[in-house]
C-alpha cells in the first residue's frame, strides 16, 4: 500500500511536469511575441523622451538668443547715448584682466589724434632759419 501511494505520487508529479513542459513549449512562440512587443515600446517611449528633451533644448536656445539680442540691442543704445560708456567698460574690462593675473606686461605706445607714433624718437629735426 504504501509503495502504491509513492508511484502514485511520482506519477502525479510525472504528469504535472510533463504539462509544464508542453504549457511552456506552447506559450513560448508567444511569449517571444510580447517580448518584442514591449522591446519596441520601450523604444518608442525612449525616442519620445529624447525628442521632448531635444525640443526643450531648442525652446531654451530660442529664449536665450532673444534675451541677448535685446541686451545686445540696450548695449548699442547706451554706447550710441553714452559716448564715455565704451571707455567705461573697456577700463573695468581692463582692471578686471589686471586683478585676475591674466595681463602680465603693460607696453606704452605714444600716439597722436590717436593714431600710434610708429617712429618716436627718430623725429627728423627741424632746422630754423
Amino acid at each position: 500500500m504504501k509503495n502504491q501511494k509513492g508511484n502514485a505520487a511520482l506519477f502525479l508529479i510525472g504528469v504535472v511536469v510533463f504539462i509544464v513542459v508542453i504549457g511552456i513549449v506552447l506559450a513560448f512562440p508567444y511569449y517571444r511575441v510580447w517580448a518584442q512587443d514591449m522591446r519596441g515600446q520601450a523604444a518608442l517611449a525612449e525616442a519620445k523622451s529624447s525628442k521632448q528633451v531635444q525640443v526643450e533644448q531648442a525652446r531654451g536656445e530660442l529664449e536665450s538668443s532673444k534675451l541677448r539680442a535685446e541686451a545686445i540691442k540696450i548695449i548699442g543704445k547706451a554706447a550710441q547715448d553714452y559716448p564715455e560708456y565704451r571707455n567705461q567698460e573697456f577700463i573695468g574690462a581692463f582692471g578686471e584682466a589686471l586683478r585676475e593675473g591674466q595681463i602680465e606686461q603693460i607696453i606704452y605706445v605714444p600716439t597722436e589724434a590717436n593714431i600710434p607714433i610708429l617712429e618716436a624718437g627718430k623725429r627728423r629735426e627741424v632746422k630754423s632759419d
